[in-house]
């Protein structure tokens, strides 16, 4: 299935938040430390941008624990903001949902960013070119959290593209449909490694860059504006 069709088919998206849960390891744990990591510079009243904030996950997450935070959420597809307004409910009040990308973003300035499985989707340039974008709408010393698939393309990437499969099948992917993973996600994923990952959010103009989650392919990461 082709990305603009797994986020706009209805039954992809009504199957995204439990497709995630089985593919990540510590999904929801990795939306409540991106909410500490956070929390820790702004933990009363605060403007939060979230890219790719499509099913309203992590934007509930958010809403929840900090009720001064005042939410932007971004997403390209219509049909994942509408899955977002019905996951945040009554919480909705609290979170301004915007179609498009980091240009449709306001300009801010804001208390903090968050980028969630997001970014891996997006090659070098445009990946760049989007981090900049983020960094420039943020506050001085605002801090940015970023996670996404981050592997080598290379036979040790490779390996790690099995395991996380093999985590998939473990919670009820079928293997069938795991076992196609790692080459779809080595062939036609733009993912960097890990130390592309740092190097791109240094050249963006970020500071501070450490490492707070690390789960077979995937990686999450803080950074200062």
């Amino acid at each position: 299935m082709r990305l603009a069709q797994t986020f706009s088919d209805p039954a992809a998206v009504a199957g995204y938040a439990e497709r995630a849960k089985r593919q990540v390891p510590g999904f929801v744990d990795l939306q409540r430390m991106a909410m500490l990591l956070l929390a820790e510079h702004r933990p009363g009243a605060a403007d939060i941008l979230v890219l790719g904030a499509g099913g309203g996950l992590e934007l509930k997450v958010f809403a929840e624990a900090q009720p001064e935070w005042r939410l932007l959420g971004v997403d390209p597809s219509a049909e994942m903001l509408d899955l977002a307004r019905s996951t945040l409910g009554p919480l909705q009040s609290r979170a301004e949902l915007v179609e498009g990308t980091i240009d449709t973003a306001l300009p801010g300035p804001f208390d903090g960013a968050a980028c969630l499985l997001t970014l891996h989707f997006l090659p070098r340039d445009e990946r760049l070119r989007t981090l900049r974008e983020v960094r420039r709408r943020l506050k001085p010393g605002a801090p940015f959290v970023a996670a996404h698939h981050s592997f080598a393309k290379s036979d040790e990437g490779r390996r790690w593209l099995s395991r996380f499969a093999a985590f998939a099948v473990l919670n009820g992917v079928d293997p069938a449909q795991a076992a196609a993973m790692p080459a779809a996600l080595a062939d036609h994923l733009p993912a960097l490694s890990p130390d592309e990952d740092e190097a791109l959010l240094r050249e963006a103009g970020f500071s501070d860059v450490g490492l707070f989650y690390a789960a077979f392919t995937f990686r999450g990461w803080v950074a200062v504006a």
